[in-house]
């Protein structure tokens, strides 16, 4: 059984639907590797269903953890988080660099999830544990205008070392038009899937789960809605670099600085078109976080 992924939704025409794919969460498709660019963003690691899971999200305070609602929801155990920019190569296993994991028990793991109080070193990765949050206005991808796919991890322990990023002031993208928007690149952020040539058989751009490491692609904005910031995620656009795919759901889009969106969706299964970012700058989203201890503005 491979490692799986909480996918982000993909739409397809007019109908909404969950799609089931056995591979990590949303990812970076073209772009580049991060290095240590983006320092406050992590992969998020949990048990759900049977199954273990991951996603991206960023450090916005040292115990609070943004992520989307998805990534959040019917948790058993922990969330784990680490912040460190490569976490596992390729690997015939897919398994060997999951906590706790000795070759045999996988299904035990994702039976009973990860349970490591407050933070931990193995196989070379440090992690912090945490509880997860969902808003509690998140529509689960059922209404649009209610989309609300946001939700927090509360570590145990504050992370020092690294400072948290900055959530953007209140309606901060309700001032681009039209033009602006399509002219501007949005830095989006995540431990997702690659997307390149298969290393056998047809030689289609396909979604690798690994190596797993921290990539960041520059998206064209696209449309703006009251909740969904789009942007293009294909990286044969040649105003952009890139996009987001399986694995990268949770994680951030960045403007001057600032987190603007958590990674939401997509609209194909190859992650080659349009990239659906819940927006964080709104005023429902910021209220909730400010319960958490979130600064905004």
């Amino acid at each position: 059984m491979l490692l799986s992924s909480r996918v982000a939704t993909t739409i397809a025409a007019a109908t909404l639907a969950a799609v089931a794919i056995a591979i990590p969460a949303f990812a970076v498709t073209d772009g580049a590797l991060d290095g240590e660019g983006h320092p406050n963003v992590g992969l998020l690691l949990f048990a759900s269903e049977g199954g273990i899971y991951r996603c991206s999200g960023t450090l916005v305070t040292p115990t609070v953890v943004l992520t989307a609602a998805h990534c959040t929801t019917d948790i058993t155990g922990d969330t784990i988080v680490s912040f460190q920019s490569f976490i596992a190569g390729d690997t015939a296993t897919g398994k060997d660099w999951i906590p706790g994991y000795d070759g045999t028990n996988y299904s035990t793991i994702a039976a009973s999830g990860f349970n490591y109080r407050p933070t931990f070193t193995t196989k070379g990765i440090t992690w912090y544990s945490g509880t997860a949050h969902t808003a509690p206005n998140y529509s689960n991808f059922t209404d649009m205008a209610n989309w609300n796919d946001y939700g927090v991890i509360v570590l145990d322990k504050a992370v020092k070392g690294i400072t948290p990023a900055k959530l953007a002031p209140r309606a901060y993208l309700d001032a681009l038009d039209q033009s602006t928007l399509n002219s501007t690149l949005f830095t989006a952020v995540g431990y997702g899937t690659e997307v390149r040539q298969a290393d056998s058989g047809p030689q289609n751009p396909t979604p690798m789960s690994y190596p797993i490491v921290r990539r960041y692609a520059l998206e064209p904005g696209q449309k703006l809605t009251p909740q969904i910031l789009q942007v293009n995620g294909n990286g044969n656009d040649t105003r952009g670099t890139g996009g987001t795919c399986f694995g990268d759901s949770g994680g951030p889009s960045f403007l001057n600085g600032y987190v603007v969106t958590v990674t939401s969706y997509g609209y194909t299964s190859n992650c080659r078109y349009i990239d659906g970012l819940q927006r964080v700058d709104i005023g429902i989203a910021q209220d909730w976080l400010k319960t958490f201890g979130v600064p905004t503005s």
